[in-house]
């Protein structure tokens, strides 16, 4: 809204111009998400329902009795801030109200005095993922001369053209992996959000510095992105928020964000993934999350379908088998997550963009 209303402001008032700098619209962004949530998330306690305590976790004596579903809140901020900030575009604005969406469906079962279980919980992400598969490729289609999409991967300097069933079934996999493994992390105060972190930070630079720039883009042979800085834009603000969430969350939390915050933050970067292009950006951005939750995950999967066993000496989530076979602190968790998660972070984005 402030990027079209500057057009209209400029001619009388010089400094409306700034509104139209992207650099500007991302720090806006990322200030005015920090500040707002920071400010007005305590006022929404006593509105939010109450941990019940989580089964199979550590921490649940510790959770138990305080807010929960803050998720509802600073999500909402981030959407109510893009609408003011970003300069949407179609493909946004669908993701913006799918990021809502999925936000309301964890909150619900958040607030629901009985939890509505695996099953349902799992159908309906599937079909929020399918949804913004199909308007991903959609919209990407469109973008694109010959009207296909196309996927660039490490090591090959071209792209490959990825047939339209074959794309939407990977993006929905990758999407609804991505919601429920970033939930599965959940489960330290702190350690889901700043992972997370982590990934927006990493994804915001890569849409504005690299996506976004058609010379530098060129040069590390990946697609250049026209919308890139625009995404940048609303990945930062999506960042402000949790940092401001993150403030009342640092051990020991204040409020936790429930399903409704992790789960619309897996579904966001997974779509951010998607946008870049590359799938494999998954490592990059969320290879702890992916260990963390995901191996649990596959650990149910694998017996409740196969009755197969694997992984029966490891306790998943992982960050509670470090707790509790190996004394961690949740602090230490923390720290060491993040250190482990920034150092992939940095080896896979040189291995991605330069060894192609």
């Amino acid at each position: 809204m402030l990027f079209y209303l500057a057009s209209w402001l400029m001619e009388s008032f010089g400094p409306a111009r700034l509104l139209q700098s992207y650099a500007v619209l991302i720090v806006l962004a990322l200030y005015l998400g920090f500040f707002v949530t920071c400010y007005l998330l305590p006022k929404f306690y006593n509105w939010l329902p109450h941990d019940r305590g989580r089964e199979f976790t550590l921490t649940a004596e510790a959770a138990k009795g305080k807010p929960t579903g803050s998720g509802s809140v600073f999500i909402t901020f981030f959407t109510i801030i893009c609408v003011l900030v970003v300069p949407l575009r179609g493909l946004q604005a669908c993701i913006l109200a799918l990021t809502w969406l999925t936000m309301v469906t964890g909150f619900l079962d958040d607030r629901s005095t009985t939890s509505w279980g695996e099953y349902l919980k799992g159908a309906l992400d599937l079909a929020i993922c399918l949804v913004a598969s199909i308007l991903l490729y959609y919209f990407i289609t469109r973008s694109t001369p010959d009207g296909k999409v196309y996927i660039w991967l490490p090591f090959l300097s071209s792209s490959i053209k990825i047939a339209p069933w074959l794309y939407i079934s990977m993006a929905t996999i990758l999407l609804w992996l991505s919601i429920n493994t970033t939930n599965c992390t959940d489960g330290v105060d702190g350690l889901s959000s700043t992972l997370v972190l982590i990934a927006l930070i990493t994804m915001g630079c890569l849409f504005y510095f690299v996506f976004g720039h058609k010379e530098i883009a060129a040069y590390l042979l990946v697609p250049h992105i026209p919308q890139g800085a625009s995404w940048a834009v609303m990945t930062f603000a999506l960042a402000g928020v949790l940092m401001g969430y993150l403030w009342h969350n640092a051990f020991p939390s204040k409020v936790l964000m429930g399903d409704a915050g992790s789960r619309a933050l897996g579904f966001y970067i997974g779509v951010c993934v998607l946008v870049s292009g590359n799938p494999f950006l998954i490592l990059a951005t969320s290879s702890i999350i992916f260990v963390n939750g995901g191996m649990g995950l596959l650990k149910i999967f694998l017996l409740r379908f196969f009755k197969i066993r694997v992984f029966s000496k490891i306790r998943f989530p992982l960050h509670d088998h470090m707790r509790h076979n190996h004394g961690w602190s949740p602090t230490q968790v923390l720290i060491k997550f993040m250190i482990i998660q920034v150092l992939i972070t940095m080896a896979l984005l040189g291995i991605m963009l330069k060894v192609r």
